[in-house]
């Protein structure tokens, strides 16, 4: 739904965009290798541990952490985070002194947190020492009237990034994609602009350019 655009945004419009942005898929990271990624590690504080390692707190510290699905956070290593947001400091993996930072905390997550507390499967004191402020991004088919503006966003980058000159989206395209219901979001949207694009020998992309799913919609 653009988590990470909106995160991104949050950091370059603040008094920390000068600072680090560092983001974390939890759900991407193993379990087991989780915590020591966030605070990191001493050397010797395990079996592969050759050097002192520094987690993403620490090397996030002045600037903004962005823990993307935080859902998938074991519950230990939300204790762990609690206290480290709660205390301003951390202890790496096998230390034992205290490592101060200063860092903007910024979570997502596309569960039911509230629900998952129910279940016992989400710290209630980590959702409310989150939940500051609280944004909720819709899914892309409820709000399609951000899909014209997101395209050109889209076209714009991809024109840079890949050498092209494509100008414009014909109306039939444009309606094709706003009656696309996206269930990948705003990444599957994104792909299917640059596909678009890449099969593009115009200005403007048209139907022919679309994916067949998408294509169909007019």
């Amino acid at each position: 739904t653009g988590k990470e655009v909106l995160a991104n945004f949050i950091h370059r419009s603040g008094p920390r965009s000068a600072k680090p942005f560092i983001a974390i898929n939890c759900a991407a990271i193993q379990n087991t290798m989780l915590e020591s990624e966030l605070f990191g590690y001493e050397a010797g504080a395990f079996t592969s541990a050759e050097k002192r390692k520094h987690g993403l707190m620490e090397t996030a510290d002045g600037g903004v952490l962005f823990l993307d699905e935080i859902s998938s956070m074991p519950m230990d290593t939300q204790a762990k985070l609690l206290r480290a947001i709660e205390e301003r400091a951390f202890r790496r993996v096998g230390g034992t002194n205290l490592i101060h930072v200063d860092v903007q905390i910024l979570a997502a997550s596309n569960r039911d947190l509230p629900a998952m507390i129910k279940e016992q499967q989400f710290r209630e004191d980590l959702y409310y020492r989150l939940k500051v402020v609280d944004l909720h991004l819709p899914p892309l088919r409820e709000r399609s009237a951000d899909i014209p503006e997101l395209v050109g966003f889209f076209v714009r980058n991809n024109n840079a990034r890949l050498g092209m000159n494509v100008t414009d989206v014909t109306p039939r395209a444009m309606q094709a994609l706003m009656n696309y219901h996206w269930p990948g979001n705003i990444r599957e949207l994104s792909n299917a602009i640059e596909r678009a694009m890449l099969f593009c020998d115009g200005a403007a992309i048209d139907l022919e350019h679309l994916p067949r799913d998408v294509a169909r919609l007019t």
